[in-house]
């Protein structure tokens, strides 16, 4: 009992000089600005390497799909708007020439409906259905699907088919020719 006296009493002398020290008050909050930066990608379109749709006899029509065509969109863009295209070379067999060539515009293409997408704003497919096909040609871009609106990143992917006329004229062999999709 008299160790607890003397501290009570030693404890009262000191506080009565001012000789403790009280903790300063803390803050009840503290802001810190923050920053980062988001940052965007690219534009990309993926295409299959090759395709063989098929076969047919001159006078006739062979139709096949090309495979996926995917559309990454990673700008993270405000308006992520973009236009994919389509063009083709002519279709040569060995050296080409007479009865060796089936011409662009005698292969039609038609990109089908989206088969899956991301993100957000409306994607419209340029040729929807097989009786939208339209001919292909090597100098002017046919569109294949667009995106329209939206907000940030977003991904496409469709599976186009070609229907080559093959002209009447025609020798048999294997014909090659190139389809090349594009965004923008």
């Amino acid at each position: 009992m008299r160790t607890i006296r003397s501290l009570v009493i030693g404890t009262a002398a000191l506080l009565a000089a001012g000789l403790t020290t009280v903790p300063a008050s803390a803050a009840s909050s503290g802001p810190t600005t923050t920053t980062f930066q988001v940052q965007g990608g690219t534009l990309d379109i993926t295409t299959p390497a090759s395709a063989a749709i098929g076969q047919g006899p001159p006078g006739g029509t062979i139709s096949g799909q090309l495979g996926n065509v995917l559309v990454a969109d990673g700008r993270a863009l405000a308006d992520a708007s973009w236009t994919a295209s389509v063009i083709s070379t002519d279709f040569t067999s060995g050296a080409g020439g007479s009865g060796l060539t089936i011409p662009a515009t005698d292969v039609s293409y038609w990109s089908g409906p989206v088969t899956s997408s991301s993100g957000n704003g409306v994607f419209t497919p340029g040729q929807p259905a097989s009786g939208n096909a339209a001919p292909l040609n090597n100098t002017t871009p046919l569109t294949a699907l667009t995106h329209a609106g939206g907000t940030g990143n977003n991904t496409a992917t469709w599976t186009p088919s070609l229907n080559v006329h093959v002209p009447q004229a025609n020798e048999s062999g294997t014909y090659t020719g190139t389809v090349t999709h594009s965004v923008a």
